[in-house]
């Protein structure tokens, strides 16, 4: 084969795909084309075989669908592969598995392995850890979020005190306005007992005056 297939080979092979072999249970996310509509359909099975090298290698899956055993075969390096989880480890010493394909229920379970397992292949892969966002003052935002409520309590705080405070500074002026008008009220209330008994006065002296008469 020449060495400009061979490249072209290489650059269509997939990266970063986690390493399995037969008797391993799996996860296929495979997209699915119906018409002008396209989903993602999820096969999950036990890998009897792997076959073939480079870009045309291949792995088929079989699984038990209401006591009916199906098969299907996937190309490693399809772009339609969107996901691959390996859910479990299978504890076998074969290559291929044809013989789970004459047995049914129980008897077509493959013994799960315990040891030299990877956690991070099994475990479905998680999103990226996105970046904090850092506001104009350099202050990341989770800071700034865990720093609202304090703010939040200590203006509470301030608010209550002021409540508190409030109708006693409130009452002091009233007093004070009291105490004026008090201040202002006695002169009065004293010039008019003098007024109404210089008019008392008057009307005796008119009074004598008619009777000397």
């Amino acid at each position: 084969m020449s060495s400009v297939i061979d490249s072209i080979e290489r650059g269509q092979q997939r990266q970063g795909l986690p390493s399995f072999a037969s008797g391993d249970r799996v996860r296929v996310h495979f997209e699915v084309v119906e018409g002008n509509r396209r989903r993602t359909q999820v096969f999950e099975g036990i890998v009897l075989k792997r076959q073939g090298s480079g870009s045309r290698e291949t792995f088929t899956v079989r699984k038990q669908s209401f006591g009916v055993g199906v098969e299907r075969t996937f190309p490693i390096h399809s772009p339609k592969i969107e996901k691959l989880e390996i859910a479990a480890r299978g504890d076998v010493r074969r290559a291929k598995l044809y013989y789970l394909r004459g047995r049914i229920g129980k008897a077509a379970r493959v013994a799960e392995r315990r040891w030299g397992i990877d956690e991070e292949l099994i475990s479905a892969p998680t999103a990226a850890e996105e970046p904090e966002a850092v506001d104009a003052e350099g202050e990341t935002v989770a800071e700034a979020v865990g720093d609202a409520p304090q703010a939040e309590a200590e203006a509470t705080s301030e608010d209550q005190a002021a409540e508190a405070a409030g109708p006693a500074s409130d009452e002091e002026p009233d007093a004070e306005a009291e105490h004026e008008e008090e201040a202002a009220e006695g002169p009065d209330a004293e010039v008019e007992p003098d007024s109404e008994e210089s008019d008392g006065g008057d009307e005796d002296e008119a009074e004598s005056k008619e009777g000397s008469a």
